[in-house]
């Protein structure tokens, strides 16, 4: 079983709930400080806020990670592309981007690199957000080579919303990659166990909205 220190620093603390409000994206700074998390993960309008919290970008503390085109990326890819680079000149260090999933559908690998080629040469790393739960064997291993091909640094296995990761997509994506990006493993996370098997599947992230739940459980005695 690892302990605390060797978990905290893959966790991006992630707020990603639109029904919560300034107060809470300050506190899930804080709270990413006090425990040694390695981001914090926003919608791009609480960006400002956030950077504010956090203090300037480039230190030693959290990366303030940036969501764009979340959570569908059914959006135009020039919109798309603003709001990366709004997200950059708002002091985003990360971004985790959602690709053009209809591109996938179609089969049309070049759609899919256009649109995500241009957040990617802006010089941040990315994580694409890959709906593995959804996507056939086909359609996902085109998503894994084409962004690659483009530059990303982590493959994410969704969006974080309804179904969480499991430990069997952490290793379909940690094999597709081949070691040349690796791998996020978004939602789901709900206890000390989990959050290791996901780890050991390959995982070098976990976005978790339950991360200071996870951390005070481990700090509990046990009965």
């Amino acid at each position: 079983m690892r302990d605390l220190p060797d978990l905290a620093p893959l966790i991006d603390h992630a707020l990603l709930d639109p029904h919560q409000g300034v107060d809470v994206v300050l506190r899930c700074c804080d709270e990413a400080r006090h425990f040694g998390f390695a981001g914090v993960c926003v919608a791009s309008r609480w960006l400002p806020v956030a950077r504010e919290r956090l203090g300037p970008s480039g230190g030693r503390g959290p990366k303030l990670v940036s969501v764009v085109g979340f959570p569908f990326g059914a959006i135009p890819p020039e919109i798309k592309q603003a709001e990366a680079e709004w997200a950059a000149a708002a002091g985003a260090e990360e971004l985790d981007v959602a690709p053009d999933f209809a591109a996938l559908a179609d089969g049309d690998s070049s759609r899919f690199c256009n649109d995500l080629a241009p957040i990617v040469e802006l010089g941040l790393p990315v994580k694409v957000i890959l709906d593995v739960a959804r996507l056939s064997p086909t359609a996902l291993e085109l998503a894994v080579e084409a962004s690659i091909d483009v530059g990303a640094t982590m493959l994410k296995t969704g969006s974080g919303f309804g179904q969480g990761a499991t430990v069997d997509q952490v290793k379909q994506l940690h094999q597709l990659a081949r070691g040349r990006a690796a791998v996020k493993a978004a939602g789901g996370t709900n206890s000390h166990e989990q959050a290791i098997a996901l780890v050991e599947a390959g995982a070098a992230r976990l976005g978790t909205s339950r991360a200071v739940a996870l951390m005070q459980a481990l700090r509990q005695p046990e009965a």
